[in-house]
């Protein structure tokens, strides 16, 4: 088997449609239904909302948790309610690499900087599958595709096989759709954030 991946050489908001057009492609006859995608402030969802209208996909969109970093969660209540009366669902879980603080164990932030090896979307992508298969949205062994990114926006997307976290053996990374070709880790990210480079590609701090 051959497939293609896209490297990102460079942090634009144009990668979101890039992104958008790879996973559209590989959803065509491949039987699956699901797209997990995170979103912060919900521009993310409202884009995927609109893109994917006709592409007979749910989605499952994962903000930030309540309470995390904000006193107000940044995403609209009213974008929630239109994802959910248009068939879609979101989640607001407790964020599992986030969750040193609660647990007093250093596992999560491990797990996480690992992760971040490949890309900050990928530990991201591994984080939403597992809060949306653990929150029942979809099914331990199920075949989707997950979207996330580095700051604002996408330009990570990978097939996937869902577990939830009292299987996690189970989970799988079976396609890379894309990503960037030089991912920061979490201190180059919020570093550049923090003085500006990352420009109008991001205006929400990472997690």
């Amino acid at each position: 088997m051959e497939s293609k991946i896209v490297y990102f050489e460079d942090r634009k908001v144009e990668n979101t449609l890039t992104t958008f057009q790879l996973v559209r492609e590989r959803l065509n006859n491949s039987g699956i239904k699901k797209l997990v995608i995170a979103s912060t402030t919900g521009a993310t969802a409202q884009a995927a909302m609109e893109f994917f209208r006709d592409a007979g996909a749910k989605l499952i969109v994962v903000p930030h948790q309540f309470d995390f970093r904000r006193k107000v969660n940044p995403f609209p209540p009213e974008l929630a309610k239109s994802l959910r009366d248009s068939g879609h669902e979101v989640h607001f879980g407790t964020m599992l690499f986030h969750t040193d603080n609660f647990y007093e164990s250093k596992a999560p932030i491990l797990m996480a900087n690992l992760l971040r090896c490949f890309s900050q979307g990928v530990k991201v992508c591994f984080e939403i599958v597992l809060m949306a298969t653990d929150a029942g949205l979809v099914t331990s062994g199920e075949k989707l595709i997950v979207i996330a990114g580095t700051a604002r926006g996408s330009d990570t997307a990978l097939v996937m096989q869902a577990a939830s976290t009292q299987h996690l053996k189970r989970l799988r990374v079976h396609e890379i759709l894309c990503k960037p070709l030089n991912p920061l880790n979490i201190d180059e990210v919020l570093e550049e954030y923090s003085s500006g480079r990352l420009g109008d590609y991001s205006t929400d701090k990472p997690d």
